[in-house]
């Protein structure tokens, strides 16, 4: 399914990841990608309240959970410049669907990075 909210469209999600050869190109898509299904959630699931936005942001979150075993084998990890970076992409989704006033540590408040 396409992506129809044009600030989503033309984000460059996780820059500054791929910007930073520490960070390995192969699980930075795959991250790229997990925000990519958000959206498509979001957009597809049009959630009512931030209640329900929040259950998809975490559920997004759980995977990057996952992922973090794949930045480990590839001699990285989830440290601190990517969690901001996460971060600051999740707000920038819920922002870019109406969700301004959403918390970003609900957003990703079941991460374990």
């Amino acid at each position: 399914m396409p992506i129809t909210n044009e600030q989503v469209a033309v984000r460059a999600f996780l820059q500054p990841l791929y910007a930073d050869a520490y960070f390995p190109r192969h699980v930075v898509d795959k991250g790229r990608a997990i925000l990519l299904r958000l959206c498509e959630r979001i957009e597809a699931e049009q959630p009512p309240d931030l209640a329900a936005l929040y259950v998809l942001t975490q559920a997004a979150t759980e995977e990057f959970n996952l992922l973090e075993a794949e930045f480990d084998a590839a001699g990285s990890e989830i440290e601190t410049v990517a969690r901001e970076e996460i971060a600051e992409d999740f707000w920038f989704v819920a922002s870019a669907y109406g969700f301004a006033d959403a918390d970003v540590e609900e957003l990703i408040a079941t991460r374990d990075w």
